[in-house]
């Protein structure tokens, strides 16, 4: 990123770089940005800390759709106990308190986390799309799923590795600085190359790979028969519950993509304008925009939470220590007891299971050859 002479302030998933300012914040504004931050942390590791307890801790949670949503969930988690905090304080002070080791850190991992968050959503639209759209189509087994997160984490890691392996500590002025020392690139071309290539990677792509895919599952479910079920008895409930599903996950794209655009727009301008770092507001802007990209990770479980009743159901059971939280005995059924209707259907080598609970039908997951699989006919929708 540019650097001003006495004024600039950058950092983060692009550059991570920070020039000698001479900002000053007064203490009731500091304070109100250090409140505002850590509701922010607070709410998403809690919230997202609790995602990841339903779906593990019970076993009609475990399903693939809901393996990405762990994966997910660790992803918005991590970074928001990690690179929201000290990013902050990085921010507010401009100047690097936090050691060589975690200067590393701090390039490697926000890139890695915000590749994995998206790529997780695009692995959700991906499975939803076959379960909808081909359902008697082969899906991914339990090793498959695995197989795909470990390598959407690799994936991540390279992307970001090159930030990494530049970092350096410095001394600007009597100021300890986390930059980014790139190699000689006089007309930046280089620079702004590995920028753009990265803001594509990890936003822009697959929320277009994202938009095509439930755009097609929309037409599938509002327009036209989904293959293999008609629109009476349970089909019809089945179907509602794909619908709302595919509801979910659409706000969960859609807030992740208003959220970041701001952030990247910025760097963006900032390759091709680098004064705008110079300008003594930029501080207060870089802060408001930070906030509001890493608010992303805080949604999703109040999403999951007022959207889906088996979530909403682990929520009360898992905050029930709380005076005004007092989970029910279907709240515990909601998560433990095995559906009381299931269906199978079998295909070209594929089976189907429906399960279906009193008036909230799940899911259904198809798999290729897994008879007798505990991993699958678990309700995906959950």
């Amino acid at each position: 990123m540019g650097t001003c002479a006495d004024t600039n302030i950058s950092s983060d998933l692009e550059s991570n770089t920070t020039g000698v300012t001479t900002f000053s914040m007064p203490g009731w504004q500091l304070a109100l940005w250090a409140t505002a931050y850590l509701i922010l942390v607070l709410v998403a590791v809690m919230g997202n800390a609790t995602v990841i307890w339903i779906i593990l801790a019970h076993q009609r949670m475990r399903t693939v759709t809901n393996y990405f949503i762990v994966n997910l969930a660790v992803a918005d988690l991590c970074m928001a106990a990690f690179n929201a905090v000290f990013n902050f304080v990085y921010a507010s002070h401009n100047i690097w308190y936090f050691g060589r080791a975690f200067c590393y850190f701090q390039n490697l991992f926000p890139v890695t986390a915000m590749f994995v968050s998206i790529y997780s959503m695009t692995a959700i639209a991906a499975d939803r799309y076959m379960a909808i759209v081909h359902p008697f189509q082969p899906r991914l087994s339990a090793p498959g799923t695995r197989a795909v997160i470990a390598g959407i984490w690799l994936v991540a890691l390279a992307l970001a590795f090159p930030q990494c392996f530049y970092s350096t500590i410095i001394m600007d002025q009597g100021a300890t600085k986390c930059v980014v020392a790139w190699p000689e690139d006089n007309d930046g071309k280089i620079l702004l190359l590995y920028h753009l290539t990265v803001i594509a990677l990890i936003y822009f792509l697959p929320l277009v790979v994202m938009f095509v895919a439930y755009s097609i599952i929309g037409l599938t479910l509002w327009r036209h028969t989904v293959p293999g079920y008609d629109a009476h008895g349970a089909n019809r409930h089945y179907l509602q519950a794909k619908k709302k599903f595919v509801k979910t996950m659409v706000l969960v794209v859609v807030t992740f993509a208003i959220c970041w655009l701001p952030y990247h727009l910025y760097f963006i301008l900032g390759n091709f304008q680098e004064d705008i770092y110079c300008h003594k507001f930029i501080q207060q802007v870089y802060l408001a925009l930070f906030w509001l990209a890493m608010s992303s990770t805080m949604y999703n479980p109040i999403i999951y939470c007022c959207l889906n009743r088996r979530f909403r159901s682990g929520f009360r059971i898992a905050f029930r220590c709380c005076p005004w939280v007092t989970p029910t005995e279907e709240d515990k059924i909601e998560l433990t007891h095995t559906p009381s209707l299931s269906r199978r259907v079998n295909q070209c080598h594929t089976k189907e299971t429906l399960f279906i609970n009193g008036g909230d039908v799940a899911s259904s997951e198809a798999t290729s050859g897994q008879a007798g699989d505990p991993q699958h006919g678990v309700p995906a929708e959950s």
